[in-house]
């Protein structure tokens, strides 16, 4: 469907400038030092391999970098090895690669490229170590975690021109990263965006109409204003985007108990534009109708420690409302961040009966953990409370003013979302440094200022010039992230199909027709193969962000698939009874697709392909390239 849509070939081919642990050059086929011999006495980690790691390896391999796919952070992803397998064998250190590289000769190869060789000696201690199995230091990583602040902090709004305050931080961002000024994106491009960003829909051709005629200098501002009060469609958009991030199954088919779904709760709160610190305190602490997410999924059978349901609960909660992964730290003290074992069973204790037993890999340690949050500087839990008590405590200081990370994280996002990449990313990493940290600040203490209000957040980001610039690819491979425009993002299933019912509805063309789909929205619908296929989750785990990358499934089932084929024959039929003459016909299918008017080019192409005369099969032809086009199922 374009080449946008290609999927990465699996033989791309290696980078020009091979480093010490690129794993592409294995067996090396230069001659080597001689292997040095074994150590005859224990080595110990702490003291001799450690400095040995530090001070050779580490610039390229630790602290969250991975030359060639390789990282030794923790013991675990150095045993993991890089892009060509293991870089050790535990207990045989001529067997390792590692060791083969360290001995290189050939300076494109040789473990490190940067800086002396390691002497024999000290590769004899390497060896050692490798054959004495590798004994690491308990919890230690060479990683050095970033503790992002949690307190807002208030930024003053830079001058400038601009009414819009992400305007005001953008323009010395753009200045210094030589970003030029671009103009804004045309009505069509905008409307579309804004409508799928909003509403999850299309414009339709009437719609499409009014706003092009519109001469007000404001229009964009009073079209996201029109967008954002259209509380039905607005609310079966975003219930999508709340399902995958509370795991609000329909069907709950997947477990034998725990929570119900939320959905009227949560249909109700985005309806009528709950306040984001009720809405994240009615979650927390339930209210009728809202305990499905913190109740968890009670699995049948056996059950890990780590997926009990207070476990779950705190997991959850840590990663949805605060951007913050403990679930490493639900086995184990994490190998990505600070948390510890304990910590996070104190914070699963909370919505435990009383004190939790902590289990390491499963194993019980025979400690018990006290309730407690995880920052101690917002709030305490009184550890002799009830549980209910407890967990109303912990709404409480969750959706404290104090509490600056909740808001950075929700208007992150949002970001995100309209923007097709975080100021923080991933999203669910908040500890990680932001592009523009004075912007991320600020729009998180504007949005408490302004009553938690969602909505008054999402109209300063679509009223930006940042979210009018044209759309750009997002470069995977740059060192630096740099922004120039919201990121090209692929339709969800949902705005997909959603898109696919507009398209049939509007054959109709009647005035009556309001804005919808003429059915029940696909985010409302019990999930099916399509959809699946298509990316929408199970809802089994939290899912923050979808994949916008195109899968091989997904070409198959949209090119073969029954269900969009029937979906697309009844579109051919749709159309070919609505009488319309040819030309007006596939005009009104170009604009009902893509927001625009055939090129004369198209328009000769399309007439050819639905037939002289007209036959619902040309027709189906027809829509059925629309919808499989870039230009259709990707957001520019």
């Amino acid at each position: 469907v374009g080449p946008e849509w290609a999927p990465p070939s699996r033989f791309a081919s290696p980078p020009a400038n091979l480093t010490c642990f690129s794993f592409f050059c294995a067996p090396l086929l230069l001659a080597s030092h001689k292997m040095p011999p074994l150590l005859s006495r224990k080595v110990d980690f702490a003291e001799e391999v450690k400095p040995i790691l530090a001070r050779s390896c580490t610039i390229c391999h630790a602290n969250g970098k991975s030359k060639g796919g390789f990282n030794m952070d923790h013991i675990h992803s150095f045993v993991g090895g890089g892009d060509s397998g293991p870089a050790v064998v535990s207990g045989d250190s001529g067997k390792s690669l590692l060791v083969e590289l360290l001995l290189s000769n050939d300076p494109d190869e040789r473990m490190p490229v940067k800086g002396d060789p390691l002497s024999l000696e000290e590769i004899a201690v390497i060896r050692t170590w490798i054959d004495q199995g590798m004994q690491w230091e308990k919890g230690f990583t060479f990683a050095k975690f970033r503790n992002a602040p949690i307190a807002p902090r208030k930024v003053a709004l830079p001058g400038g021109n601009s009414a819009n305050p992400v305007d005001r931080f953008l323009s010395p961002y753009y200045a210094e990263n030589n970003i030029g000024e671009v103009p804004p994106v045309g009505d069509e491009v905008f409307a579309r965006r804004v409508y799928l960003d909003v509403l999850g829909i299309l414009p339709t051709a009437g719609e499409l109409q009014s706003f092009r005629q519109d001469a007000r200098t404001d229009k964009r501002e009073q079209l996201v204003k029109n967008l954002l009060s259209d509380k039905e469609n607005y609310a079966e958009h975003w219930v999508t985007f709340w399902n995958d991030n509370l795991r609000n199954s329909y069907t709950r088919q997947y477990h034998g108990g725990g929570g119900k779904p939320i959905t009227g709760w949560l249909k109700s709160a985005l309806s009528e534009n709950k306040p984001y610190d009720q809405f994240v305190r009615e979650l927390i602490d339930p209210v009728g109708g809202s305990d499905g997410f913190i109740k968890g999924v009670a699995w049948r059978g056996t059950v890990n420690a780590s997926q009990v349901t207070e476990m779950q609960a705190a997991q959850n909660v840590a990663q949805v409302f605060m951007g913050l992964n403990i679930k490493c730290a639900s086995c184990h003290d994490s190998f990505i961040n600070d948390w510890t074992l304990k910590e996070t069973y104190s914070f699963a204790a909370i919505f435990a009966g009383g004190p939790l037993d902590i289990h390491r890999c499963d194993k019980p340690t025979g400690e018990k953990a006290e309730p407690a949050f995880l920052y101690p500087e917002l709030g305490t839990i009184d550890p002799q409370a009830s549980r209910e008590k407890r967990v109303a405590q912990l709404a409480k200081i969750m959706t404290s003013p104090e509490n600056g990370r909740m808001t950075r994280t929700i208007v992150n996002r949002l970001w995100a979302i309209f923007f097709g990449r975080g100021l923080v990313e991933p999203v669910d990493e908040m500890d990680n440094p932001a592009w523009n940290t004075d912007l991320l600040d600020w729009l998180a203490v504007d949005l408490a200022e302004n009553g938690y209000d969602l909505k008054h957040t999402m109209s300063v980001l679509l009223n930006s010039r940042a979210y009018q610039r044209p759309a750009v690819s997002l470069d995977e491979e740059a060192d630096e992230f740099v922004f120039a425009g919201p990121v090209v993002r692929r339709m969800f299933a949902e705005q997909f199909l959603d898109g696919l019912d507009q398209i049939i509805l509007a054959a109709k063309g009647s005035p009556a027709v309001a804005r919808g789909t003429g059915r029940k929205r696909a985010g409302s619908r019990n999930l099916d193969r399509l959809m699946r296929t298509l990316g929408r989750p199970k809802r089994d785990v939290v899912v923050t962000r979808r994949e916008s990358r195109a899968t091989t499934a997904q070409f198959i089932e949209l090119s073969n698939g029954r269900s969009v084929a029937d979906l697309v024959a009844k579109g051919g039929k749709e159309w070919l009874d609505s009488g319309r003459a040819p030309t007006a016909l596939v005009e009104d299918l170009f604009v009902s697709s893509f927001a625009r008017d055939p090129s004369p080019k198209e328009l000769k192409s399309a007439l050819d392909i639905i037939g002289r005369p007209v036959t619902a099969r040309g027709i189906e032809d027809l829509l059925w390239m629309l919808v499989m086009h870039p230009e259709f199922q990707l957001i520019h």
